[in-house]
C-alpha cells in the first residue's frame, strides 16, 4: 500500500460495497425559492460504496470501504482491496484523525492543527461530515456572498484561512459542487455530486467525485476519487466503533 493511496484515503473516507441494494434516485421537488440547503439527517448511519483512486503517477487502485457514523461525533471506516482482507481502518472524532495501515504500515494519530501544519489542508469532523453527505461547509451568516444563478444557489465563505465556493440545487437543495482553498495556496479540494438517491425520503449522494491537492514532504500532489455509493442507512440504534491504535 503506497503512502499516497492511504493518504487519499484518510482525507475523504469514502465508503464500501457489499451486496449492494438497488439505489433509487431522488425525485427534486419543485425546488427551493429561499436559500434552505438541506442537511442529511440521522443518529447513526452505516453506508457501503465502491471506490477508484487516481494517483498524480497515473496509477489507478480500486478496492471496497464501509463506513459507519455518529453523527458530530465519530466517523469510522475500513478498506479492503479486495479478497477480504481489510487493508486500513480509520477512526475520526472531534480531537483527532487517527488512521491504521495494516500494509504499508504508514500509521496516522493526528490532532486537526497537527494535520494542517503538515499536509496543508485544514479539517474537522464537521468539515468531513459535510463534505460525505453533500452538506454546505458551514452555516450562513452576514459575511457570506450568496446569489442565485438559474436553477442553482451560488455561496462564498471564507473560514480560518479557508474560502469555500459552493454551488446549491435548487430541485435538491443539497450541494452539487464545492471548491476550498486555502488563502496560502498550500491545499485544495474540489467535490462533484452529479445524482442523489432517496435514503428515506431524504437526499443522499449517489455518486461523488473528488479532486485533492495536499502537501507531502515530496511536493505537492494530487489525487482524484471517484464514489459509487451502494447503501446507505440512517438509523437511531447505535453502531459499535472499533478501534486499536
Amino acid at each position: 500500500m503506497n503512502r499516497f493511496f492511504a493518504f487519499s484515503l484518510l482525507i475523504f473516507l469514502v465508503l464500501s460495497a457489499g451486496c449492494a441494494k438497488k439505489v433509487v434516485l431522488y425525485e427534486g421537488d419543485q425546488g427551493m425559492t429561499d436559500f434552505t440547503p438541506r442537511n442529511a439527517d440521522y443518529d447513526y448511519l452505516n453506508a457501503k460504496a465502491k471506490i477508484v483512486i487516481e494517483e498524480e503517477s497515473g496509477k489507478i487502485t480500486r478496492g471496497t470501504l464501509s463506513l459507519r457514523a455518529k453523527k458530530d461525533s465519530v466517523l469510522w471506516f475500513t478498506m479492503s482491496p479486495g479478497m477480504g482482507m481489510e487493508a486500513i481502518r480509520g477512526f475520526f472524532t472531534q480531537e483527532k484523525i487517527q488512521i491504521r495501515d495494516r500494509i504499508g504500515r504508514d500509521d496516522v494519530n493526528l490532532t486537526y492543527q497537527e494535520f494542517e501544519r503538515l499536509y496543508g489542508l485544514k479539517l474537522s469532523l464537521e468539515i468531513f461530515q459535510n463534505v460525505l453527505w453533500a452538506n454546505i461547509p458551514h452555516p450562513v451568516d452576514y459575511q457570506d456572498r450568496l446569489v442565485r444563478i438559474g436553477k442553482k444557489f451560488e455561496l462564498t465563505q471564507v473560514r480560518d484561512g479557508v474560502r469555500y465556493f459552493t454551488k446549491v440545487e435548487t430541485s435538491t437543495a443539497k450541494v452539487a459542487e464545492l471548491t476550498s482553498n486555502s488563502l496560502d495556496d498550500r491545499g485544495s479540494f474540489l467535490a462533484s455530486f452529479p445524482k442523489f438517491m432517496d435514503v428515506n425520503s431524504q437526499p443522499f449522494p449517489a455518486e461523488a467525485l473528488f479532486k485533492l491537492m495536499y502537501q507531502l514532504p515530496e511536493g505537492s500532489q494530487n489525487t482524484i476519487i471517484h464514489v459509487e455509493w451502494t447503501s446507505i442507512e440512517p438509523t437511531s440504534a447505535p453502531l459499535s466503533f472499533p478501534f486499536r491504535f
